[in-house]
């Protein structure tokens, strides 16, 4: 029985850490929509010094971001050391970044 509920608790542990790590898929006509928009609407470049700029990162609450205002796109924006960086507004999780 003890058995039982430790592999069931391991189980539900790893679909969580699968959950936290997936990655987020931006649709190609969304890609091509998000960088115009983006381009139409620059930004000043910040430095944010100590945080790395990856993946899954998250932005520091004092970071102002900037929504990303098209149809279907529930992402915000901001300009770190002239990268383009694409958050997502609820976990301020880094989904991508454009070079």
């Amino acid at each position: 029985m003890k058995l039982r509920i430790a592999a069931t608790g391991l189980a539900l542990l790893a679909g969580v850490s699968l959950a936290s790590a997936q990655t987020v898929i931006i649709q190609p006509e969304q890609e091509v929509v998000i960088k115009e928009y983006v381009q139409k609407k620059p930004l000043a470049s910040i430095d944010l010094p100590g945080v790395e700029l990856n993946i899954g990162s998250t932005v520091p609450d004092e970071v102002e971001l900037h929504a990303v205002e098209v149809p279907d796109v529930s992402y915000e924006y901001v300009v770190v050391d002239n990268r383009t960086v694409l958050v997502e507004p609820g976990t301020r999780r880094i989904v991508h970044i454009y070079d």
